[in-house]
């Protein structure tokens, strides 16, 4: 029997697919464009009441575009509801694969697009591919209630060539999916199209490769540490449940440790909500450029195959991920989620000059990601949890920048000011990489609270003769206005999370702290379009009372979203988040002004953020820890003794 927040299976999309066609929708002209799980509200899981398996669809009419949320209940079989959506109010679904394959056909037979080619040099367009990109919302006149692409184009000069390094600037189509219409061309300027080849994937163009490296082989002769039941993996003190859906991808529910005697939980469940990224360049073709990968792309459609040597090293363990593909029938997308445990270097270590020895322990991380890619872009998004308690998610980012012309120096003499040239003609528009992490915190228990804190510095007074002393400044969040928060690495500012109701051995209340990067937030003007349809990024950290609705930070429906059902929206009520059911909120990111080192194909550039157990557990939890034995593992010094003492 299925639990509460176990994932679709296969035949529950396939149940699910049949009860919406019964219930009267056209099998050709219906597209299930979001087909995910509807978590059972937490207070019912946690009582374990929750009996229900339901299942959330938005369904797009490729006749004339219209769209219909509908709920069905796989436990009793049927239709429990459905309602028309206002696309121009609410916004459109994602894009789909399907959509992306249209477009290249439509422009290849419009005569204005086709025109504009052969201004630029290109008479054969069949090697022209097209980037259909998600269009935001400014308020253009005629777009209210279509469903649009905005359209790039690159150059493929072969089957096998890589197209991004050939863009064809100064043209922009904007398409309507539903008709097919080219609404709007704009043909601001013509560029030359650059013809060097930049294929980093062809072999035979590569520099020869390095014969320097040895072999790094990763065994564990007894077999990993961790186990797995279905979706729930216990490893070390961890346990915890894999989640996957369309939106986010990778979840992870009901994470916990076990500490002694008793399993304590510490985050209800942590997702990786949304993520954005907003371009830097005004222009006319470009002003546009924003994609939100998760509501508009959706980031589990996105998940790549992973393959064992290549992605992942060491003793995997592989989840497939079962979705519905754009006919509503389940789709398996093969070794979506890896799992493996690593070294993680020293844990603890000290050397003591009374009573002459040294003690050290290796620390361990388990590590649960998935990879994505998206257009140019690839994303990785790795969980890590570590022996001490501790948690933290990377995100890594490469692939391929999305390249423009790079226009040349302006005639002041200065550089194009929105974007760097990587390569000679080459141009990288400047942008930013934007996620929100969705916490829903539960340190041993729903009772939470959020005191940021921060160093604070002392003034040479009485109490500071020396003017040596600093302190911990702490201010307890009373409100969801009052939660919403910036980071200040100049003060050291962290959020202390913590349980009012649960104290610790020095009888203060248990927490994490987390710890923010404090990178810049979005930099768009405030009063711009992404700034009203991203608000998360605008502050670093947001704190709301927990509520099954509010899943997605920028909608339910991202895509043509102009504001509606965004976070800044649901703090409006200022509830009270002291010592209540809370979620955090939090913007991390890239800001990316790329360098030539990024072509033809970016480096993994990383960024994240780390939850540090704080006052939760009564001493350090990894005094258990067994001492490093030489069995697996030598130490190839050339001393006759390994630092450790073997």
């Amino acid at each position: 029997m299925l639990s509460p927040l176990d994932r679709l299976t296969a035949a529950e999309i396939e149940l699910n697919r049949a009860l919406i066609l019964a219930d009267g929708f056209d099998d050709e002209a219906t597209a299930f464009m979001l087909v995910n799980l509807i978590e059972p509200e937490k207070t019912r899981v946690l009582e374990g009441s929750a009996d229900r398996r339901r299942v959330g669809n938005v369904l797009l009419d490729r006749r004339d575009g219209s769209v219909t949320e509908v709920t069905t209940d796989l436990t009793a079989g049927l239709v429990s509801s459905r309602r028309v959506i206002d696309v121009t109010e609410e916004g459109q679904p994602p894009i789909v694969l399907e959509e992306f394959d249209r477009i290249e056909t439509l422009l290849r037979e419009h005569d204005g697009w086709v025109a504009a080619m052969a201004t630029r040099g290109i008479e054969d367009v069949a090697l022209v591919r097209i980037s259909a990109l998600s269009a935001g919302r400014f308020g253009l006149p005629g777009e209210d209630g279509k469903r649009i692409v905005r359209c790039l184009s690159f150059l493929q000069l072969d089957p096998n060539d890589n197209a991004w390094a050939h863009p064809i600037d100064g043209i922009v189509a904007y398409v309507d999916l539903v008709s097919g219409e080219v609404l709007q061309l704009i043909d601001d300027k013509v560029f030359d199209v650059p013809h060097a080849r930049y294929n980093f994937h062809r072999t035979e163009e590569l520099p020869a490769p390095r014969t320097t490296q040895k072999p790094i082989v990763i065994t564990q002769p007894e077999g990993p540490s961790f186990r797995v039941d279905g979706d729930v993996v216990e490893w070390e003190k961890w346990r915890f449940r894999i989640g996957f859906n369309q939106v986010e991808g990778l979840t992870l529910h009901e994470i916990g440790f076990t500490d002694g005697d008793r399993h304590r939980s510490i985050l209800y469940r942590a997702s990786i909500a949304e993520m954005v990224v907003p371009y830097g360049d005004p222009s006319p073709v470009r002003f546009w450029q924003n994609y939100f990968d998760a509501g508009e792309y959706s980031l589990g459609k996105s998940a790549n195959s992973l393959q064992l040597g290549c992605d992942c090293l060491g003793e995997i363990r592989y989840f497939d991920a079962t979705i519905a593909a754009t006919d509503g029938r389940p789709q398996t997308i093969r070794n979506a989620i890896c799992m493996h445990e690593e070294d993680a270097s020293i844990l603890w270590k000290h050397t003591d000059e009374y009573y002459h020895s040294t003690d050290v322990r290796r620390n361990r991380r388990l590590v649960v990601s998935f990879f994505i890619t998206v257009g140019n872009y690839d994303y990785g998004f790795y969980w890590y949890f570590y022996l001490d308690g501790r948690i933290e998610l990377e995100c890594k980012a490469t692939g391929v920048v999305f390249a423009s012309v790079y226009p040349g120096a302006q005639p002041d003499g200065s550089d194009y000011p929105w974007a760097s040239e990587i390569a000679p003609g080459i141009g990288a528009p400047y942008h930013q990489h934007l996620f929100s992490a969705r916490l829903d915190v539960m340190l041993d228990g729903v009772s939470n609270a959020v005191d940021e804190i921060e160093a604070q510095r002392v003034a040479v007074g009485p109490d500071n003769p020396y003017g040596n002393a600093f302190t911990l400044s702490t201010r307890r969040l009373a409100t969801e206005r009052d939660g919403v928060r910036d980071a200040d690495g100049k003060r050291g500012r962290a959020w202390h999370v913590v349980n009012p109701e649960s104290c610790n051995i020095v009888g203060k209340p248990v927490g994490y702290i987390l710890r923010p990067e404090g990178q810049p937030s979005l930099l768009a003007d405030p009063s711009s379009s992404i700034a009203r349809r991203a608000a998360f990024t605008t502050h670093d950290l947001w704190v709301t009372r927990y509520d099954p609705a509010e899943r997605y930070p920028s909608g339910e429906l991202v895509n043509q979203n102009d504001g509606y059902g965004t976070i800044d929206r649901w703090i409006e009520r200022d509830a009270v988040i002291d010592g209540q059911d809370i979620v955090l909120w939090h913007t991390f990111g890239l800001t990316h002004f790329p360098r030539t080192e990024d072509w033809p194909i970016m480096p993994v550039d990383t960024t994240g953020f780390s939850l540090v157990p704080h006052g939760f557990f009564d001493r350090n939890p990894t005094l258990d820890v067994p001492a490093p034995s030489p069995a697996h593992g030598a130490c190839h010094t050339g001393a006759a003794k390994c630092e450790c003492g073997h």
